[in-house]
Order: C-alpha cells, then sequence, then structure tokens
C-alpha cells in the first residue's frame, strides 16, 4: 500500500504532495474536493484526515534533535 501524505503549512501558498514510500515530496496542484479543502487554509481553517501526528518545526536539525520547538 502506497502511503502518501498531502501538506500544506501556514504562509506556504501551495500544498504539497508527500510519498513515503518513495521518498519524494513534490508540489500539488489541488482538484476537487481538495481545492474546496485548501481554499478554506485562506480564512485560517484546517482540515485533518487519516493523520495522528503532525509536528511543524523551525528546522530538520530540531525535527532530528527530539525537540518540539514553539
Amino acid at each position: 500500500m502506497t502511503k502518501v501524505v498531502i501538506i500544506g503549512i501556514p504562509d506556504e501558498a501551495g500544498l504539497w504532495l508527500a510519498d513515503l514510500n518513495a521518498g519524494t515530496v513534490t508540489p500539488l496542484n489541488p482538484t476537487g474536493d481538495l481545492a474546496t479543502a485548501s481554499s478554506l487554509r485562506k480564512s485560517g481553517g484546517t482540515f485533518v484526515k487519516g493523520v495522528d501526528l503532525a509536528v511543524a518545526v523551525s528546522s530538520a536539525q530540531v525535527a532530528l534533535s527530539g525537540h518540539v520547538d514553539g
């Protein structure tokens, strides 16, 4: 089973498609329901489905150190 995650973060207009099996992250141009969900981000909304942990950190070094910065 392919494991793929769609990522959007504040101050980043676009969405990203992370393919965990391939180890790749590529820009994604959302269409359909995904485009609708993505448009909610403009007003500060969030949409989470099928993810049990997501943390934005300031750098890979912070993540690799095991810290969750604020």
